[in-house]
């Protein structure tokens, strides 16, 4: 459980080795967001099973001497706006809270290809719009003071980060 505290640079290596399991490393950080994802807000929706069937193929390929790079098997997250195909993509908003993309984005695409595994989706500003408050799916919680506010656009990225929710996140400055 340790492990969700480590950075790519020292997890990747051990993936690559077969010293660490990617679907232990992803069940670890699964258990880390259901205990605080309720409290600090930092996921919008969380994808348990497809990413732990991710991480069964990264380990399986891994098994076979494809390896693919030091993102291969590594829990990642990503912020709600970007597009994922076949995963609702609310941009933080309720208005769009059934959109389900049939693409992914090319940043979201790339990782994938990278061998990545998405946890889940970061909860975000509505709309990214920075100066708002407006957190329609709850609002994300500092974890190491809950009553100051991590950040607007990309807060639940931040948050999930610095809580070791998971190893990266994407996220962006959409001023």
């Amino acid at each position: 459980k340790e492990l969700v505290f480590e950075s790519i640079a020292h997890l990747a290596p051990l993936i690559e080795r077969k010293e660490i399991s990617p679907v232990a490393l992803t069940e670890a950080f699964l258990e880390r967001i259901e205990a605080l994802n309720p409290r600090l807000n930092a996921y919008i929706t969380i994808l348990s099973d497809a990413a732990l069937a991710e991480a069964r193929k990264a380990e399986a390929e891994i098994a076979q001497g494809k390896y693919r790079g030091p993102l291969h098997g590594i829990p990642i997250g990503i912020k709600d706006q970007f597009l994922t195909k076949g995963v609702r993509t609310t941009v933080g908003s309720r208005l769009l809270g059934d959109q389900v993309p049939d693409e992914d984005a090319t940043v979201v695409a790339r990782l994938k290809q990278a061998g990545a595994i998405v946890l889940g989706k970061h909860n975000m500003a509505e709309f990214a719009l920075g100066g708002t408050r407006e957190h329609p799916y709850g609002t994300p919680r500092n974890p190491w003071d809950e009553e100051r506010i991590p950040g607007h656009s990309s807060s639940g990225s931040g948050v999930a980060v610095s809580a070791s929710m998971c190893t990266a996140a994407i996220g962006e400055d959409t001023g």
